[in-house]
């Protein structure tokens, strides 16, 4: 069997780590949290979510949340979120162990560290400015104050818009009912909504959706910055040839 490079023991790792991070031992024995998620720390600073697809090679991730400082680089650090509770359990088995020539520490957090996060880029465009020590004193929603609308908005207000919306942002286990759910009232049909795909097949976290015109498209903007499952979705105008030019990628 070929060994997975993103899964290799480092050398420096001994059985003492395995026992003092060994989640099913009684020392570390607890009931399983309400959020099946994980933080990463020590990434590559060139680390995509394929890697980390790659480093847990077996594990059914829903959701990767790479995040950056605030300056607008990656941090090193990541949350994932996994398909249920023993996934997530399995993860941490992977403590310590290497991507590419650096060990990475995957360890449990509250998944109000990962709401802060998701706040923290929309409401400043970068995720690493919330606080380590304090974040369960911080609210996880974004700013929803007057001020804080008018930094975001102006800018999406002067685009031109047509018909279609970007979606950015969204979990990448999200079904095109639970798009046409999100925009509720503007009755959106599953047959208008194109979700993106990466080059491997896989989705992107994003999806493009058509209006019955470019008024109800604008109208629609009042779910921007709205919760779909546990992520906060960014929407952007965009146009009819933007959306055939990812819906073609996807098809390659």
């Amino acid at each position: 069997m070929e060994s997975n490079p993103y899964f290799t023991a480092n050398p420096s790792s001994s059985s003492s780590y395995q026992q003092q991070y060994n989640p099913y031992s009684r020392r570390y024995h607890h009931e399983p949290s309400t959020f099946p998620l994980v933080r990463l720390r020590g990434l590559p600073f060139n680390c995509t979510d394929v890697d980390i697809f790659k480093f847990f090679s077996g594990l059914d991730i829903v959701d990767v949340f790479l995040a950056n400082n605030k300056d607008g680089k990656f941090s090193g650090e990541a949350f994932v979120v996994f398909a249920g509770h023993m996934q997530a359990e399995l993860a941490l088995q992977r403590d310590r162990q290497n991507m590419g020539r650096r060990y990475v520490e995957v360890f449990r957090c509250k998944k109000q560290e990962y709401y802060n996060a998701i706040a923290s880029e929309v409401s400043d465009g970068a995720y690493g400015n919330f606080d380590h020590h304090n974040h369960s004193q911080r609210g996880s929603p974004p700013p929803t104050t007057t001020s804080a609308r008018r930094k975001r908005s102006p800018n999406k207000d002067e685009m031109e818009y047509t018909e279609i919306l970007k979606l950015r942002g969204l979990p990448y286990s999200v079904r095109k009912s639970e798009i046409a759910k999100f925009f509720g009232e503007f009755e959106v049909v599953e047959n208008k909504i194109q979700i993106g795909c990466r080059h491997d097949g896989k989705p992107s976290g994003e999806a493009f959706v058509e209006f019955a015109s470019a008024e109800e498209a604008k109208k629609a903007m009042c779910k921007d910055k709205m919760l779909i499952g546990s992520r906060y979705v960014e929407l952007f105008p965009s146009t009819p040839d933007e959306a055939r030019s990812v819906a073609s990628r996807s098809r390659k």
